[in-house]
C-alpha cells in the first residue's frame, strides 16, 4: 500500500503504534537511523503488540542511504508543522512514501527546503504545537487510503 518513513524516531511506543498502522494497512515501515531506541526495546514491542514480526520493516543507516536506495521516480511527501499546504491538497497514490520527522524536532529544515513542493502539514490550532507522531501518521495514511478507496468498511 504506502511506505511510512520515520526519520530518526525517538519514542518506542510511537514507532510501535506506527508499526501496527503499517500492518493494518499493508504498508511498509521504513526506519531511518539513528533511532532513539533499540528495535528489541520492550516498549516498542508492547506498542506493536505481537505484530512486530509480521510488519515489513526496512532499516536505513541515514536519510541519504534511504534516498539513494529507493527508486528515483518514487513519489515522496514530507509532513511538518512548518509546511504551508494542508495534507488533503495532495492526491495520494499507492506506494507513495509518507515521510515524518522525529518527535522533538520534526524533519530537518534543510530537507524541507529541498522538498518544499512536496511538504504538507496537518492544520491545527496554534496552541497545539504538534500532534503525537503515530496520530499524525494515521491521519495522513487514512486520507491516502480514503482517496484510493481501500478502506475495508465492515458492515454488521
Amino acid at each position: 500500500m504506502f511506505n511510512l518513513v520515520l526519520v530518526e524516531p525517538e519514542i518506542p511506543p510511537n514507532t510501535g503504534n506506527v508499526a501496527r498502522l503499517a500492518l493494518a494497512t499493508g504498508s511498509t515501515l521504513h526506519l531511518v537511523k539513528p533511532l532513539g531506541f533499540s528495535i528489541d526495546d520492550r516498549h516498542l514491542r508492547r506498542a506493536g503488540m505481537d505484530y512486530w514480526e509480521n510488519v515489513e520493516v526496512k532499516l536505513w543507516e541515514n536519510f541519504e542511504e534511504f534516498e539513494q536506495q529507493i527508486e528515483s521516480s518514487a513519489r515522496r511527501f514530507f509532513f511538518s508543522t512548518k509546511a504551508k499546504k494542508p495534507y488533503w491538497e495532495n492526491q495520494f497514490l499507492s506506494k507513495d512514501y509518507l515521510i515524518f520527522g522525529r518527535e522533538t524536532k520534526g524533519l530537518p529544515a534543510s530537507l524541507l527546503a529541498r522538498h518544499a513542493e512536496a511538504a504538507f502539514r496537518i492544520p491545527m490550532r496554534p496552541e497545539a504545537r504538534s500532534l503525537n507522531l503515530a496520530t499524525a501518521v494515521a491521519i495522513v495514511l487514512f486520507e491516502g487510503m480514503r482517496q484510493l478507496s481501500t478502506i475495508d468498511l465492515a458492515t454488521e
